[in-house]
């Protein structure tokens, strides 16, 4: 189990050194478990990149692809504030001798409030497979 979150860790900064364009780390614990995720830009409404999260047992752990969908611009929001809607596909890994480890699915909606240029609270919600969302914080890189 260590060696398996050294590697997602390990992929999930590589992705961040590689990324030229604006960013988001997302981090957190209040909620369904405790997560973290980085989001790439693929335009000015789009965004793209990995997360990884776990329920407070550890007894699931899910690496998944999140796309998310920026309302943003739709409803006239300003520079602090974040609304989307989004999908993800991943692998879950279940240690509660359930053995229900497999692909995992899953959709979200959720918002982002910076209080300053760079630091932000986020929450997110969504259904699915995967353990995905809650309250947290959000870093713009």
């Amino acid at each position: 189990m260590k060696k398996l979150l050294f590697v997602c860790a390990v992929f999930v900064l590589s992705m961040a050194a590689n990324a030229q364009a604006q960013r988001y780390l997302n981090f957190g614990g209040l909620g369904t478990g405790v997560y973290a995720g980085l989001e790439f830009p693929l335009g000015s409404q789009v965004t793209l990149g990995p997360q990884l999260s776990t329920d407070y047992e550890l007894e699931k752990l899910v690496l998944a692809a999140k796309g998310n969908f920026y309302f943003d611009e739709l409803f006239g929001l300003s520079s602090e504030w974040d609304v989307y809607a989004g999908a993800n596909v991943g692998w879950r890994i279940d240690n509660d001798n359930n053995d229900d480890s497999g692909g995992n699915w899953g959709v979200q909606i959720g918002g982002r409030w910076f209080w300053n240029d760079k630091w932000g609270l986020n929450a997110e919600f969504g259904g699915g497979s995967g353990v995905l969302g809650g309250l947290g914080v959000t870093m713009r890189m």
